[in-house]
């Protein structure tokens, strides 16, 4: 099965933290597989999971470094349960032009939808909260949906 989850980039499972993967409240320790998300509300830090989903986090890294996803809209958000973003369109059926393989782990009612689990949140769950939530008519939050202001690897971060 080939995973819709990095082409598009949904933050579904390191958002709202249904890994099953406890939260942390320190930095983790390798800035080369975390991500700084930075929001109109503030920064959330999502720590990647190369053990659990090597070819999605590389792939991450890649696109966040070339800036693909500054400015991109979360186009559906479901209060606690998930906030999808990553896909340049705003429409949730765009993508970065790259199908994955999915790499499922440890979430079984997530894998079988074939959503591959690469993050969590570590920091800043407070700031997810805020993301507007909504599914309108067409699947996506109505009105003007947040984006993602800025997303950095904390190896590059200014």
């Amino acid at each position: 099965m080939v995973s819709k989850f990095l082409s598009r980039m949904f933050l579904v499972l390191a958002l709202v933290g249904v890994t099953g993967l406890p939260m942390k409240n320190a930095l983790a320790a390798d800035p080369e597989n975390t991500l700084y998300l930075d929001l109109q509300y503030g920064r959330v830090v999502i720590e990647m999971r190369p053990d659990l989903a090597p070819t999605h986090v590389a792939r991450i890294k890649e696109l966040t470094r070339e800036g693909f996803y500054d400015g991109v809209k979360f186009h559906r958000v479901i209060q606690d349960f998930m906030a999808q973003t990553g896909d340049p369109t705003g429409t949730g059926r765009g993508g970065s032009g790259r199908k994955l393989r999915a790499e499922f782990s440890n979430t079984p009612h997530l894998d079988k939808l074939g959503y591959t689990v690469w993050g969590r949140v570590i920091e800043g769950m407070e700031y997810v909260d805020l993301i507007k939530k909504g599914v309108g008519q067409s699947g996506m939050v109505p009105g003007e949906p947040d984006i993602i202001v800025k997303m950095q690897v904390a190896a590059d971060a200014e």
